[in-house]
């Protein structure tokens, strides 16, 4: 059965005419789904009653299942939904004073083996549909707490910003996310836009200029070195697509006006922080419009790495900032529920109902 949330609006008026029906029902359908978050065309009264018994009869609309819901004492609040496969994906709401950004999952697992990051220590498993992409921002947006964000920064759902940096490498699921993305970004639907949402890659280079070519999101980069010999270490995907390599991909990325590619960079103690390393990276990202996230480590009992001193992410910040590039120190919100970068894991626990 066609799952209505796996389409976006041309897929859609698509599929509805082979039914007979004219491209007006798609859109009338994408305000119920994705505006009213309806998942029964029983109440979609504006179509008439025949259309909706033969809609009902060979499509459906899903709903993804909430399964944990954890409040960090820094206000994040970190979802756990179950899969119809008994999978658990996870999703993080990181609240500000004037807007609300979803952190979205891409796949059950990640296949990158990054070796600072815990979603690593499940493999992967597979990628995520494009209805359980989506299903996320209707799940989180239904379930924010009331009074979240002040009343003049409210908008439908209450989710202001998507990034694509939960679980997965979302370049390693390109069609499904391309599709997730056009319905997120429908004017019919959520209608969020272009720069409200970043997807962040590992360094997929073959897909970069493709995701900018279908769709125009901003670029994130996970570069955290730009010496092959270290970033190996890190991130065997280096082994394929080369810093090089990567850095040529970020100049030929087709950034819209006036935005950047943002290149982050977790400080991981006596492996990437010297102040040689910075140096050098203000040198290999000259000419690339780009800003540049310093993440402090998450420290975790299962990974060996350590966090440097505070002093010492703020000296390899200012050589960056002397070489003219926008740099900042962004703490991770959610540690102590598991939510921060790095820590996602979709691990069922004790007591957690099964999808």
């Amino acid at each position: 059965m066609i799952d209505i949330k796996d389409l976006d609006m041309t897929a859609l008026v698509d599929f509805l005419g082979e039914m007979g029906l004219p491209p007006f029902r798609a859109r009338q359908i994408f305000a119920w789904v994705y505006r009213r978050g309806v998942s029964d065309f029983a109440v979609m009264t504006d179509i008439a009653a025949r259309v909706r018994d033969d809609l009902a009869a060979g499509t459906m609309i899903s709903n993804i299942k909430m399964i944990r819901k954890e409040e960090s004492r820094d206000g994040a609040i970190k979802f756990a939904f179950g899969l119809e496969d008994r999978s658990i994906i996870e999703s993080v709401v990181i609240p500000e004073e004037d807007r609300n950004t979803l952190c979205v999952s891409s796949q059950v697992g990640c296949a990158m083996d990054c070796s600072f990051c815990l979603t690593a220590c499940l493999g992967f498993k597979r990628n995520l549909s494009p209805s359980e992409i989506v299903n996320q921002v209707c799940a989180a947006a239904a379930n924010l707490p009331a009074g979240l964000i002040r009343p003049e920064f409210k908008r439908p759902g209450n989710i202001h910003n998507l990034v694509f940096m939960g679980m997965g490498e979302p370049l390693a699921n390109f069609t499904n996310l391309v599709t997730a993305l056009k319905v997120l970004m429908d004017p019919h639907g959520f209608d969020f836009s272009g720069r409200k949402i970043t997807v962040s890659t590992c360094g997929i280079v073959p897909q970069m200029r493709p995701l900018g070519e279908a769709v125009p999101v901003n670029l994130a980069v996970s570069l955290h070195s730009v010496r092959n010999e270290v970033r190996d270490r890190l991130m065997p995907i280096n082994k394929r697509y080369p810093v090089e390599e990567l850095l040529a991909a970020c100049r030929d990325f087709p950034l819209p006006p006036r935005r950047a590619i943002m290149f982050e960079y977790i400080m991981l103690a006596g492996v990437n922080d010297a102040l040689e390393d910075a140096k050098l990276m203000a040198k290999m990202l000259n000419g690339i419009r780009c800003k540049i996230n310093l993440l402090p480590y998450n420290e975790n009992p299962e990974r060996e790495f350590k966090c440097p001193e505070r002093e010492k992410i703020i000296a390899f910040q200012e050589v960056l900032r002397q070489a003219g590039y926008a740099v900042f120190i962004r703490d991770s919100r959610g540690d102590d529920i598991s939510a921060a970068c790095g820590q996602l894991a979709g691990q069922e626990r004790p007591g957690d109902e099964s999808p």
